[in-house]
């Protein structure tokens, strides 16, 4: 029998006030941590504020509280630094000292998921070791943030939600890895996407946000928009918005 990791995925929330991004904030600038992808990104970095990494709901609660928003989202307002700094590091930020150990699991050590975060104030990519982000545009990008599909499944909701997080997988880090004579590269792959959308969904759930995972992405559209580097896609993406008051 064939063992092969998988790993579930859900939807899950968020936003609040205040500029999304302002530099001068909690230390300014800082050095990206060399671990970001060599995208075309504009040399700068905003440190994001330290993660407030206790309270919140208790798992079994966030999990009871867990759904999908498709759409109807409330006001457009942007999430506070300090939210995003908190999601951000619930997503699959560093958790340990010793070495980059995550939030998220990842398959044979791989971190070969990066994070595109996507606003009306343009685009960026966490970088989790210096826990910044690292500004590849300052343009609105949110209607090629994966947008696809007609009738039920149309989904220009993402044109005006405060937030996405793009999921982009480096499908070359895996190096042809095979388990059992099988290719599992993109399998596990996956399975470390989900990870991190999980981790996102419970985030938002403990905070009241209201978010959905969604699959509806074009990869060609999105790797143009976003300059992704050859080997990198886009295989998945959480919509972040209020819930209607």
């Amino acid at each position: 029998m064939k063992k092969i990791i998988f790993a579930g995925v859900i939807a899950g929330l968020v936003l609040l006030t205040n500029p999304v991004f302002s530099p001068a904030q909690d230390g300014g600038a800082v050095k990206p941590s060399g671990k970001t992808p060599a995208a075309k990104w504009s040399g700068e970095v905003i440190k994001l504020p330290t993660p407030q990494t206790t309270g919140g709901k208790p798992l079994m609660e966030a999990l009871q509280l867990r759904q999908s928003t498709r759409g109807g989202f409330g006001p457009a307002v942007n999430l506070t630094q300090q939210q995003l700094s908190n999601l951000l590091w619930a997503a699959n930020g560093v958790n340990r000292e010793r070495g980059n150990m995550r939030t998220a699991p990842t398959a044979a050590g791989w971190n070969n998921i990066d994070i595109y975060v996507v606003t009306s104030d343009g685009l960026f990519i966490y970088d989790a070791v210096p826990h910044a982000l690292n500004v590849i545009k300052k343009e609105d990008v949110r209607a090629t943030s994966g947008l696809e599909g007609a009738g039920m499944m149309k989904q220009d909701f993402a044109t005006t939600a405060p937030l996405s997080l793009v999921y982009v997988a480096d499908m070359e880090r895996p190096g042809g890895m095979r388990w059992e004579g099988e290719d599992v590269g993109a399998t596990w792959t996956y399975a470390n996407a989900a990870s991190i959308a999980q981790n996102v969904s419970l985030f938002c759930a403990s905070e009241g946000l209201a978010c959905i995972l969604r699959a509806m992405i074009d990869p060609a559209q999105v790797a143009k928009s976003f300059n992704l580097p050859s080997g990198h896609r886009a295989i998945l993406t959480t919509t972040i918005g209020q819930f209607p008051q």
